[in-house]
């Protein structure tokens, strides 16, 4: 046998006692799942292997019989060299299409599993709403009448995973201002609409050495009956009969706007309510008002907040917060020293907003120029008489010609000032 025949005429014989499995040109356009993409493989191995092992066979023969191939023979053993070849690079990259097709229908399947069998993730009010019963069942009979619904799920502001989930349907929203004020808040529920306490007016020390057989001084204690009364915030909006047909477009206007909505004038009521009406009565309405002590520096804006933290510290409380606008919040670190250098360090780090080592909540709900600084646990109780419940009606106005429906959303509460020496206000006026 010549030397230079060697080679197509081993890899002819390699090829031919190949199984058929290895042997084949699978097309990497094929479409449709991992079954339809493996049927295409053993039709492509099929074809293939009767083409090439023929050719291969006889190139064995031919080398067997005589030691030497013809150029025919020759030829068509390389050519199949080299369709084995190229063979075996399809067949290796296919195989890793399919496991990575595999492990991702895989994969896919835990996770629908997963979803299904494991705990429920915690719904927001609006979604909780879209899946109720009551709500299919009204739509379902024509939306017609009112539909009262009072749903169970915790409702909060916070933002852990679960609770106001984010549509993805590309409605852009407004802005919307971070609460904070409620948390601050001793908050506690009632089944009443009024809230009745005592509240402490006089405390008279009389306590004093006593010699032996001698009187011993009165100290007098009085106390008021104080009140707060249950309050209603609400807000309406309009829907057509098709908005509410869609779950996920109610869930969203009622998640994303109507108890923002609700919940930003309840903010507005906690800080700045008069009491008059309907009005809550505020924690500024019922502050102590500020009055510097004397002979202290009161030139600037953290002077005026350290004294307002001196008056809370006389009355006997311990100040925990300190309430202003960002505009003020903003011209406190841009205060310089002499050397104009920022008093707040470098601006290049990320700091939270501290003074006086007590938070700063920097808050619009505040006026620019007014702040509030005291023991806002203390001070005051937020009572939840009922959280926000949603109201839809078609009997208002010309709804039913319209074919639309009234989503009212409403949250009652009270707020019991009870210590108003604990809160101090005031503004950044300087004569």
């Amino acid at each position: 046998m010549k030397k230079y025949l060697m080679p197509a005429a081993s890899l002819a014989a390699m090829a031919a006692a190949m199984p058929a499995a290895i042997i084949g040109a699978p097309r990497m356009d094929a479409a449709g799942s991992v079954e339809q993409l493996l049927g295409e493989v053993r039709n492509e191995v099929t074809r293939l292997s009767n083409e090439i092992k023929p050719i291969a066979d006889k190139a064995l023969n031919q080398a067997t019989k005589t030691g030497d191939m013809t150029a025919e023979v020759k030829a068509a053993a390389d050519k199949a060299l080299n369709q084995l070849v190229e063979l075996s690079k399809a067949q290796s990259k296919l195989e890793g299409t399919l496991e990575a097709i595999e492990a991702r229908t895989a994969e896919v399947e835990q996770g629908l599993a997963a979803g299904h069998g494991g705990p429920t993730p915690a719904q927001s009010l609006g979604q909780e709403i879209a899946g109720m019963d009551e709500l299919k069942s009204w739509v379902q009979n024509g939306l017609s009448g009112n539909l009262t619904v009072r749903p169970q799920a915790a409702i909060t502001t916070a933002s852990a995973d679960g609770l106001i989930a984010p549509t993805r349907d590309g409605v852009v929203n407004m802005a919307r201002r971070r609460l904070t004020i409620r948390a601050l808040l001793n908050v506690a529920t009632t089944e009443s609409d009024r809230i009745v306490f005592a509240r402490q007016i006089t405390r008279t020390d009389g306590v004093a050495p006593v010699a032996e057989g001698a009187a011993a001084p009165v100290s007098d204690f009085a106390w008021e009956e104080a009140e707060a009364t249950v309050k209603k915030i609400a807000t309406v909006t309009h829907a057509s009969d098709e908005a509410l047909a869609d779950a996920g477009q109610l869930a969203g206007m009622i998640d994303g706007e109507l108890r923002y909505l609700v919940d930003l004038e309840e903010e507005a009521q906690i800080l700045t309510g008069d009491g008059l009406g309907q009005n809550l009565s505020g924690l500024v309405t019922n502050a102590t008002a500020f009055s510097a002590a004397a002979g202290l520096p009161n030139d600037t804006r953290i002077d005026r907040i350290r004294l307002a933290l001196l008056q809370v510290s006389l009355a006997d409380y311990i100040a925990n917060g300190i309430a202003l606008h960002p505009t003020d919040w903003a011209a406190i670190e841009l205060l310089k020293d002499t050397t104009n250098r920022y008093v707040f360090g470098d601006p290049g780090q990320a700091t939270a907003p501290r003074l006086w080592g007590l938070d700063v909540v920097a808050t619009p709900s505040l006026s620019a120029n007014e702040w509030l600084v005291g023991d806002f646990s203390l001070a005051a109780t937020l009572y939840d008489r009922q959280q926000t419940e949603v109201l839809i009606s078609s009997e208002h106005s010309d709804n039913f010609v319209k074919g639309m429906k009234t989503i009212k959303a409403v949250k009652r509460l009270a707020l019991a000032d009870k210590r108003p020496a604990a809160m101090v206000t005031g503004d950044f006026t300087f004569v």
